[in-house]
Protein backbone atom coordinates (compact mmCIF):
# COMPACT_ATOMS: atom_id res chain seq x y z
CA UNK A 1 0.00 0.00 0.00
CA UNK A 2 2.67 2.44 0.88
CA UNK A 3 4.57 1.53 -2.46
CA UNK A 4 1.17 2.11 -4.27
CA UNK A 5 0.96 5.74 -2.36
CA UNK A 6 4.27 6.66 -3.31
CA UNK A 7 4.12 5.43 -6.98
CA UNK A 8 0.81 8.33 -7.16
CA UNK A 9 2.32 10.98 -4.98
CA UNK A 10 5.13 10.77 -7.58
CA UNK A 11 3.15 10.64 -11.08
CA UNK A 12 0.81 13.71 -9.72
CA UNK A 13 4.14 15.67 -9.02
CA UNK A 14 5.12 14.85 -12.35
CA UNK A 15 2.26 16.02 -13.89
CA UNK A 16 2.26 19.21 -12.18
CA UNK A 17 5.85 19.76 -13.43
CA UNK A 18 4.49 19.29 -17.14
CA UNK A 19 1.70 21.08 -16.81
CA UNK A 20 3.70 24.27 -14.93
CA UNK A 21 6.21 24.05 -18.26
CA UNK A 22 3.60 24.01 -20.78
CA UNK A 23 2.64 26.82 -19.08
CA UNK A 24 5.52 28.38 -19.39
CA UNK A 25 6.19 27.74 -22.85
CA UNK A 26 2.76 28.40 -23.94
CA UNK A 27 3.13 31.79 -22.42
CA UNK A 28 6.63 32.57 -23.79
CA UNK A 29 5.52 32.69 -27.81
CA UNK A 30 2.56 35.07 -26.73
CA UNK A 31 5.08 37.67 -24.95
CA UNK A 32 7.88 37.32 -26.96
CA UNK A 33 6.83 36.81 -30.46
CA UNK A 34 7.21 40.93 -31.58
CA UNK A 35 10.26 40.65 -30.53
CA UNK A 36 11.95 37.60 -31.90
CA UNK A 37 14.27 37.07 -34.38
CA UNK A 38 17.44 38.76 -33.00
CA UNK A 39 15.62 41.70 -32.29
CA UNK A 40 15.73 42.06 -28.74
CA UNK A 41 18.18 40.25 -26.01
CA UNK A 42 17.42 37.03 -24.39
CA UNK A 43 18.25 38.51 -21.36
CA UNK A 44 15.95 41.26 -22.10
CA UNK A 45 12.86 39.11 -22.62
CA UNK A 46 13.98 36.88 -19.86
CA UNK A 47 13.17 39.99 -17.36
CA UNK A 48 9.96 40.55 -19.18
CA UNK A 49 8.97 36.60 -18.65
CA UNK A 50 10.23 36.29 -15.06
CA UNK A 51 7.78 39.34 -14.57
CA UNK A 52 4.90 38.03 -16.15
CA UNK A 53 5.12 35.22 -13.75
CA UNK A 54 4.68 37.00 -10.47
CA UNK A 55 2.32 39.71 -12.42
CA UNK A 56 4.75 42.03 -12.48
CA UNK A 57 4.41 42.51 -16.45
CA UNK A 58 1.70 45.36 -17.59
CA UNK A 59 1.31 44.38 -21.41
CA UNK A 60 0.36 47.34 -23.86
CA UNK A 61 -3.56 47.66 -24.78
CA UNK A 62 -3.74 49.02 -28.40
CA UNK A 63 -7.05 49.54 -28.41
CA UNK A 64 -6.19 52.57 -25.99
CA UNK A 65 -3.19 53.61 -27.00
CA UNK A 66 -1.58 55.75 -29.14
CA UNK A 67 2.02 56.82 -30.47
CA UNK A 68 1.79 60.19 -31.41
CA UNK A 69 4.37 62.92 -33.02
CA UNK A 70 4.62 66.21 -34.26
CA UNK A 71 6.66 68.41 -36.64
CA UNK A 72 6.41 72.35 -37.85
CA UNK A 73 6.47 73.13 -41.67
CA UNK A 74 6.67 76.09 -43.89
CA UNK A 75 2.66 76.14 -44.19
CA UNK A 76 1.30 74.12 -40.51
CA UNK A 77 1.87 72.23 -37.83
CA UNK A 78 1.92 68.20 -39.11
CA UNK A 79 0.45 66.03 -36.83
CA UNK A 80 0.19 62.01 -36.91
CA UNK A 81 -0.02 59.26 -34.66
CA UNK A 82 0.22 55.42 -35.30
CA UNK A 83 -2.04 52.67 -33.73
CA UNK A 84 -0.38 49.30 -34.13
CA UNK A 85 1.88 49.41 -31.11
CA UNK A 86 2.85 45.96 -29.05
CA UNK A 87 4.99 45.66 -25.93
CA UNK A 88 4.86 45.40 -22.62
CA UNK A 89 6.54 47.40 -19.33
CA UNK A 90 7.76 45.49 -16.53
CA UNK A 91 7.90 46.95 -13.15
CA UNK A 92 9.12 45.89 -9.53
CA UNK A 93 6.43 45.97 -7.06
CA UNK A 94 9.19 47.99 -4.74
CA UNK A 95 9.80 51.78 -5.30
CA UNK A 96 13.68 50.46 -6.76
CA UNK A 97 14.94 52.52 -10.10
CA UNK A 98 14.51 49.32 -11.82
CA UNK A 99 12.19 48.24 -15.02
CA UNK A 100 12.10 46.79 -18.71
CA UNK A 101 10.06 48.51 -21.94
CA UNK A 102 9.56 46.80 -24.94
CA UNK A 103 7.60 48.34 -28.06
CA UNK A 104 7.48 48.12 -31.54
CA UNK A 105 5.44 49.68 -33.74
CA UNK A 106 3.95 49.29 -37.21
CA UNK A 107 5.04 51.96 -39.50
CA UNK A 108 2.27 51.34 -41.66
CA UNK A 109 -0.40 52.14 -38.84
CA UNK A 110 0.76 56.00 -39.37
CA UNK A 111 -1.96 58.44 -39.72
CA UNK A 112 -2.38 62.05 -40.17
CA UNK A 113 -5.38 64.61 -41.10
CA UNK A 114 -4.16 64.70 -44.74
CA UNK A 115 -3.88 61.88 -47.18
CA UNK A 116 -1.62 63.46 -48.89
CA UNK A 117 0.88 64.26 -46.19
CA UNK A 118 0.40 60.42 -45.33
CA UNK A 119 2.15 59.30 -48.31
CA UNK A 120 4.72 61.50 -48.24
CA UNK A 121 5.17 60.46 -44.37
CA UNK A 122 4.61 57.09 -45.55
CA UNK A 123 6.96 57.13 -48.47
CA UNK A 124 11.15 56.54 -48.94
CA UNK A 125 11.41 60.36 -47.90
CA UNK A 126 10.99 59.60 -44.57
CA UNK A 127 9.49 56.62 -42.85
CA UNK A 128 10.08 54.27 -45.86
CA UNK A 129 7.06 51.58 -44.72
CA UNK A 130 8.19 49.55 -47.50
CA UNK A 131 11.52 48.87 -46.19
CA UNK A 132 11.50 49.44 -42.17
CA UNK A 133 8.13 48.20 -41.66
CA UNK A 134 8.70 48.60 -37.61
CA UNK A 135 10.07 50.51 -35.20
CA UNK A 136 11.53 49.23 -32.29
CA UNK A 137 11.95 50.81 -28.58
CA UNK A 138 14.24 48.71 -26.19
CA UNK A 139 14.47 50.38 -22.59
CA UNK A 140 18.22 50.44 -20.94
CA UNK A 141 17.18 52.19 -17.55
CA UNK A 142 14.14 53.86 -15.73
CA UNK A 143 14.49 56.44 -12.91
CA UNK A 144 11.71 58.18 -10.39
CA UNK A 145 12.29 61.67 -10.24
CA UNK A 146 9.23 61.48 -7.77
CA UNK A 147 6.30 59.16 -7.29
CA UNK A 148 4.45 59.02 -10.80
CA UNK A 149 7.35 61.24 -12.48
CA UNK A 150 10.58 59.45 -13.82
CA UNK A 151 13.03 59.30 -16.97
CA UNK A 152 13.09 56.87 -19.39
CA UNK A 153 16.40 56.25 -21.18
CA UNK A 154 16.46 53.54 -23.89
CA UNK A 155 17.52 52.61 -27.53
CA UNK A 156 15.08 53.69 -30.79
CA UNK A 157 15.34 52.20 -34.00
CA UNK A 158 14.27 53.63 -36.60
CA UNK A 159 14.61 53.27 -40.50
CA UNK A 160 17.22 50.88 -39.54
CA UNK A 161 19.75 53.32 -37.15
CA UNK A 162 19.35 52.83 -33.69
CA UNK A 163 20.22 56.22 -31.69
CA UNK A 164 20.01 56.31 -27.64
CA UNK A 165 16.57 58.48 -26.59
CA UNK A 166 15.50 59.65 -23.10
CA UNK A 167 11.69 60.54 -22.36
CA UNK A 168 10.12 61.90 -19.97
CA UNK A 169 7.53 59.62 -18.18
CA UNK A 170 4.38 60.48 -16.21
CA UNK A 171 3.12 56.72 -14.46
CA UNK A 172 0.21 56.21 -12.93
CA UNK A 173 -2.97 54.30 -12.46
CA UNK A 174 -5.88 55.68 -14.56
CA UNK A 175 -6.93 58.22 -12.50
CA UNK A 176 -3.46 59.86 -11.97
CA UNK A 177 -2.49 57.98 -8.54
CA UNK A 178 0.66 56.49 -7.88
CA UNK A 179 0.39 52.83 -9.62
CA UNK A 180 0.56 50.45 -6.33
CA UNK A 181 -1.98 47.54 -6.95
CA UNK A 182 -3.80 48.93 -9.89
CA UNK A 183 -4.20 46.00 -12.47
CA UNK A 184 -3.72 48.88 -15.13
CA UNK A 185 -1.72 51.64 -15.36
CA UNK A 186 -1.22 54.76 -17.62
CA UNK A 187 2.24 55.87 -18.73
CA UNK A 188 2.44 59.25 -20.77
CA UNK A 189 5.92 59.48 -22.55
CA UNK A 190 7.29 62.77 -24.35
CA UNK A 191 11.20 63.24 -25.86
CA UNK A 192 12.27 65.02 -29.27
CA UNK A 193 14.46 63.88 -31.56
CA UNK A 194 16.01 65.15 -34.30
CA UNK A 195 14.78 63.24 -37.66
CA UNK A 196 18.21 63.36 -39.96
CA UNK A 197 19.81 61.44 -37.22
CA UNK A 198 17.37 58.74 -38.50
CA UNK A 199 18.30 59.38 -42.06
CA UNK A 200 15.01 61.38 -42.71
CA UNK A 201 16.91 64.93 -43.87
CA UNK A 202 14.48 65.40 -47.11
CA UNK A 203 12.58 68.70 -47.62
CA UNK A 204 15.08 70.36 -45.08
CA UNK A 205 14.07 73.40 -46.41
CA UNK A 206 10.31 72.70 -45.75
CA UNK A 207 10.05 70.81 -42.43
CA UNK A 208 12.15 71.11 -39.42
CA UNK A 209 14.49 68.47 -38.09
CA UNK A 210 12.62 68.69 -34.62
CA UNK A 211 10.16 65.89 -34.22
CA UNK A 212 8.06 66.08 -30.97
CA UNK A 213 6.86 62.73 -29.56
CA UNK A 214 4.36 62.24 -27.54
CA UNK A 215 3.03 58.50 -26.03
CA UNK A 216 -0.31 57.61 -24.47
CA UNK A 217 -0.36 54.09 -23.37
CA UNK A 218 -2.48 51.79 -21.41
CA UNK A 219 -1.04 48.85 -19.83
CA UNK A 220 -2.54 45.79 -18.46
CA UNK A 221 -1.32 43.38 -16.09
CA UNK A 222 -0.15 40.23 -17.22
CA UNK A 223 0.08 37.14 -15.40
CA UNK A 224 1.47 34.08 -17.34
CA UNK A 225 -0.50 31.55 -17.70
CA UNK A 226 -3.39 33.42 -17.51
Amino acid sequence: MKSRNLIIRLLLTTLLLVSGIATAVAAEPELCTPFRDGKVKQSVLAVMLEAAKIGNLYRIQPATSEVGFCIDSKFQQIKGSFKDIKGGIALESSANNNGQALLTIKTASVSTSSSLVENVIKSDAFFDIENYPEILFISTGFEWKSETKGVLKGDLTLRGVTKPVTFNVVLSDVKGNKVGNSDTILVKITTSIKRADFGMDAMTLMVSDTVKLCMSVQAKSHIAGR
